[in-house]
């Protein structure tokens, strides 16, 4: 594998480590199956793609993304709390539904960043003076900042008096409620902080690659399944750093066994098998562990 192919594979999987920290949160934490993710993901890249073609700063216009994919996860929260809807059905009509919100944001099926400024352009006006080898892996220690970072920041809020409501919440709702924690509430402040942080990524995604796309999410949901799932498989016992650390470096392992998978050409695999070889993955990470007699999923205090 090239140096360029490993920084781009750790660039993808430090930034998909957001999505499966938000995944982490509604599967793992809530127990809440959420599909939101494949609409808030574009959500997210088509918010910032439009403010700053508008001419707003590429960070005001990342926060701008991350707002609105905390309201596309209480979108989804608010129809199975307060309609009673299936938590999946209702993820699914909101994942329809910011299909063409994200359309109506974007005025057209995709927008170019080409010549824009965007948080990354920063790192590489820094870098512009050291070796070419230093430069090829400037975003890749920008993303790496930024995940690593809202990792802390997740660990500090799970184990806070909040955090531990909301995984009780996910464990034992009725219990949860005996004790007099509000679980609609908690199921409310997850799915919002799920989806900012699959929001963030896209909106992240969108100026690493110069644009937004509508279909740029499709898929998201699987390939945060893949790093949680097999970021699990590392450890015998989970807390909860070794959970979050687990989905980050799932997710550069994924990137990593995708890039080698592509440039194997004895392997046959070409760009649209990506998503039949990340269902292969995560049916591997989901059978070994069984057949080794460990359960994933679920933390310790």
């Amino acid at each position: 594998m090239t140096s360029v192919a490993f920084s781009g594979a750790l660039e993808l999987g430090f930034l998909y480590g957001l999505v499966a920290l938000g995944i982490y949160i509604s599967f793992r934490v809530l127990d809440f199956p959420d599909l939101t993710v494949d609409g808030s993901f574009p959500l997210g890249g088509a918010i910032a793609a439009a403010f700053i073609l508008k001419g707003v700063p590429p960070i005001v216009a990342t926060l701008m993304a991350i707002i609105a994919g905390a309201i596309a996860g209480l979108c989804t929260a608010t129809l199975n709390v307060k309609f009673k809807i299936l938590n999946l059905l209702a993820s699914i009509l909101t994942m329809i539904a910011l299909y063409s919100i994200n359309l109506r944001i974007m005025g057209r099926p995709n927008l170019s960043l080409l010549n824009q400024p965007t948080v990354f352009q920063s790192v590489t006006t820094l870098l512009q003076s050291l070796p070419d080898p230093i430069q090829i892996f400037g975003n890749t220690l920008l993303l790496g900042t930024i995940a690593l970072t809202t990792k802390l920041i997740f660990d500090r809020f799970l184990q806070s008096e909040i955090g531990l409501a909301m995984r009780a919440t996910g464990a034992n709702p009725a219990m949860a409620r005996a004790q007099g924690i509000s679980t609609d509430g908690m199921i409310l402040l997850g799915m919002a902080i799920a989806n900012a942080l699959s929001a963030f990524a896209g909106a992240l995604f969108a100026q690493l690659n110069g644009g937004a796309d509508v279909g740029m999410g499709v898929g998201t949901i699987i390939f945060g399944l893949a790093a949680v799932i097999g970021g699990e498989t590392l450890f015998d016992k989970l807390n909860v750093w070794q959970a979050t650390i687990g989905a980050i470096v799932g997710s550069i392992l994924y990137r990593i066994v995708i890039a080698v998978a592509l440039q194997a050409d004895f392997l046959g695999i070409q760009a649209q098998d990506l998503n039949l070889v990340t269902a292969v993955l995560v049916a591997i990470a989901l059978v070994v562990p069984r057949r080794f007699g460990k359960q994933p999923g679920g933390i310790s205090r």
